[in-house]
């Protein structure tokens, strides 16, 4: 049995999102040149909601769509077999990612607080735009896979991926900034880090377009599924607990959770 063809309308559709999602480093890049006192505790609250959306989406719908999709291209018992090692597959996929592109979300801030000098941290401002930029490209790719598959399973998970991209504009604009002086370099260097992950999505839809299947959707969702509980548990957590002052950070776990669950009751009813 096929797959349903995808329109047009779909695709522009989930590269919309995908693309409104990457925007976020840019508003990350505003805060750092426009806030001078950033709400640490909010930010705590808004990393580990994220953390919790996404963590419950992963593995309530995106891992339930690759077994899914597996079990209509094999068997039930099957699917479940191969959805569970593409989960896998996905979390080993950005451990190694991980592994030889480290995030720099721990040391920009330190970093930024040295008094370093001006090529020193442009250095980490561009290594920082390296690195958060290839952490992007499967983020994108996840984002707009889910609203290919369905808009009210992609429109929260890029929510969270939103809100995820905000601290990657500050580890970004923070040292460009202190750098060069320059506003509009600051905002430019989030932008094009944010510009990853239409690009990834890009990329992953035209190499996979003409290849699918049940079992490549399988295969995708499971991987998008490992990736994003990963990145939520190795940085999202860390990161809100960091800036947390009290107990924002399991207040913003449990609020994305719901958040994330109500929606998806939601569109059930309405569907």
């Amino acid at each position: 049995m096929g797959i349903a063809p995808v329109t047009d309308a779909q695709v522009y559709t989930a590269f919309a999102v995908t693309f409104l999602a990457g925007l976020a480093t840019l508003v990350g890049g505003g805060l750092v040149l426009f806030l001078k006192k950033p709400n640490y505790r909010v930010l705590a609250f808004g990393l580990a909601f994220a953390a919790g959306a996404m963590i419950y989406v992963s593995l309530t719908e995106i891992l339930n769509k690759s077994i899914s999709s597996f079990s209509l291209a094999f068997d039930e018992k099957s699917g479940f077999a191969y959805g569970t090692f593409a989960f896998l597959l996905g979390v080993v996929l950005v451990l190694l990612l991980d592994r030889f592109v480290p995030n720099p979300h721990e040391t920009i801030e330190a970093q930024s607080k040295q008094d370093l000098s001006q090529p020193q941290l442009l250095r980490t401002g561009l290594l920082a735009l390296f690195a958060i930029s290839a952490h992007n490209l499967p983020e994108g790719l996840a984002t707009f896979f889910a609203t290919l598959e369905s808009p009210a399973l992609g429109a929260p998970l890029a929510v969270a991926i939103a809100i995820h991209n905000i601290p990657e504009g500050v580890a970004i604009a923070l040292p460009v900034y202190g750098a060069t002086g320059r506003k509009d370099y600051a905002l430019v260097a989030s932008l094009v880090s944010g510009l990853a992950e239409p690009l990834g999505a890009a990329l992953g839809y035209f190499i996979l377009a003409p290849y699918m299947s049940h079992t490549i959707y399988g295969m995708v969702f499971g991987i998008i599924g490992g990736v994003m509980v990963y990145l939520a548990l190795d940085e999202l957590l860390p990161t809100a607990k960091r800036f947390s002052k009290g107990h924002e950070t399991v207040y913003g776990l449990v609020s994305g959770m719901a958040a994330l669950a109500t929606s998806l009751v939601i569109f059930k009813f309405v569907q």
